[in-house]
């Protein structure tokens, strides 16, 4: 145990341990972080008043960031089944910064939840009135939380293992790597189940949300993994091989044209039809009644998407210039369309004919960017961290005590 803790301070004293763009990096990410933790001083003292949000409209940014997350979080199983599974060894290295990615979003999952609650106080509500198995936001908490716990076991044990220097045993860990799986699936279920189960917004009831939560977030995940991946090679002496790439790039290129025929045959569904419930997709598709506040967001992501997979298609994606940007496209889209595209258009028009649109305020904004800024800067320090233990660089000897890596002392490690 007394090595365990040791093996805690040595990457707290990694995480500051860099060169002068690391360091303005992390700055940057502090002072943003701040920002965005002051706003939400704000918001604590006056209320969800602060915010966009109305009696028509209760869920906003908040949510629509959630909604995004938890998929960005669920596509760690992208890296894990090819790897555990198929055998695919070009990911084997890098499996580990997917989980890592999942550990830093499902925290920022957390705080998006908490404060879309505007009173923190209101968890104890869940814990006291367990109303499980019938309640779904209970079945959603358990989700997240197992989640996390489960990649914080996956990752904290074979960062420890390398770390002393020894082959993880496989009893410790494979179970549960196939556990989180089938669990990286269910959390975003659980979370479009959440929506399909509310009968009073229509525009949610369909059972092919959580098939298109899924898609979206196996292309959105491994986009955003591939772009990473190529920051740690650039930045690291990490080996991330192409190979590791293209195997990404061919799950975020099929995900794609899955999430786009979703997609299509959804809105077959409500404009072919045309039924009483057309009313929201139409408000977000075309406008409604003079309203069209969200008509330019969804229409730049779907040119977003539909570029992406063609340039996914093309056999130029496989230099890295054009599968940058294809994911780029791919994660701003879905981000969109996941986002403010699913969440708002399903409170307007309100089931009594209301049309109150929703526009987030600067005080809600900051808050939104301080917890991006927060996630990212937890993923930096849980990478800054992995890619030296992982590579050998900083181990533990029983028999020298004192050594120094960038000028700070590990007293335990030897690098």
């Amino acid at each position: 145990m007394r090595l365990y803790f040791t093996f805690l301070l040595d990457c707290f004293r990694l995480s500051f341990v860099g060169n002068w763009q690391y360091h303005t990096w992390m700055a940057v990410l502090t002072v943003i972080s701040l920002v965005g933790l002051h706003a939400y001083c704000q918001q604590l003292v006056h209320g969800l008043a602060t915010t966009g949000m109305t009696d028509q409209v209760s869920w906003g940014l908040y949510i629509a960031n959630f909604t995004y997350l938890v998929g960005l979080a669920a596509a760690a199983a992208m890296l894990v089944i090819p790897v555990y599974v198929y055998r695919n060894m070009h990911l084997h290295d890098v499996v580990i910064f997917g989980e890592l990615l999942a550990v830093a979003v499902i925290i920022m999952c957390l705080l998006f939840v908490t404060v879309d609650l505007g009173r923190p106080d209101r968890f104890l509500h869940i814990f006291l009135r367990f109303n499980f198995p019938m309640s779904m936001l209970t079945w959603d908490v358990i989700a997240l939380n197992g989640y996390l716990l489960l990649n914080l076991h996956i990752c904290g044990y074979l960062l420890y293992a390398a770390y002393r220097g020894r082959q993880p045993s496989k009893a410790f860990y494979v179970p549960f790597v196939f556990v989180a799986i089938v669990w990286a699936v269910s959390i975003h279920t659980v979370t479009a189940f959440l929506y399909v189960g509310l009968g009073g917004r229509p525009f949610w009831n369909s059972a092919i949300i959580a098939p298109r939560f899924l898609a979206s977030a196996f292309a959105a995940g491994p986009a955003f993994i591939i772009l990473t991946l190529q920051i740690v090679r650039h930045y690291t002496n990490h080996q991330v091989t192409d190979d590791a790439l293209l195997t990404l790039r061919r799950i975020v290129q099929v995900a794609l044209i899955i999430n786009i025929f979703l997609l299509g045959c959804e809105l077959f569904t409500e404009f072919y039809t045309d039924s009483a419930h057309v009313a929201s997709a139409q408000y977000l598709y075309f406008g409604l009644h003079g309203h069209d506040a969200l008509v330019p967001w969804i229409w730049t992501a779907v040119a977003f998407g539909g570029v992406a997979t063609i340039l996914l298609i093309l056999p130029a994606s496989r230099g890295l210039k054009v599968l940058n940007v294809a994911c780029v496209l791919a994660i701003v889209g879905i981000w969109i369309e996941k986002g403010m595209g699913l969440i708002i258009p399903a409170f307007v028009p309100t089931p009594l004919g209301e049309l109150v649109e929703y526009i987030p305020t600067l005080n809600e904004i900051l808050v939104c960017v301080g917890i991006w800024a927060f996630g990212l800067l937890l993923y930096t320090i849980f990478v800054r961290i992995s890619v030296p233990v992982l590579s050998g660089e900083m181990t533990w000897r029983a028999e020298s005590r004192e050594d120094t890596k960038g000028g700070v002392t590990l007293s335990t490690a030897t690098a």
